[in-house]
């Protein structure tokens, strides 16, 4: 697969990601916000927002790979 194509793909999936990672933050959220501790809900509300960075690292990595070169006959 080309750069351009890899962009593309990889685009889309980083937007399905955050999307997905935001409505299972929201989903587990309730359990933190009825804990009722400050410093729990700061520390999740970090955690999470900083979390998404790591599934999303390889990705990157991978649509921005160069491709390999062309086999000239």
């Amino acid at each position: 697969m080309r750069v351009r194509a890899r962009k593309f793909v990889g685009g889309i999936a980083l937007l399905l990601l955050v999307a997905v990672w935001a409505f299972l933050a929201m989903a587990f959220a309730q359990f933190v916000i009825h804990a009722g501790n400050g410093y729990l809900e700061a520390a999740y509300y970090v955690i999470v927002g900083l979390g998404w960075v790591l599934p999303a690292m390889p990705l990157v990595a991978w649509m921005v790979r160069p491709d390999k070169p062309e086999k000239r006959s």
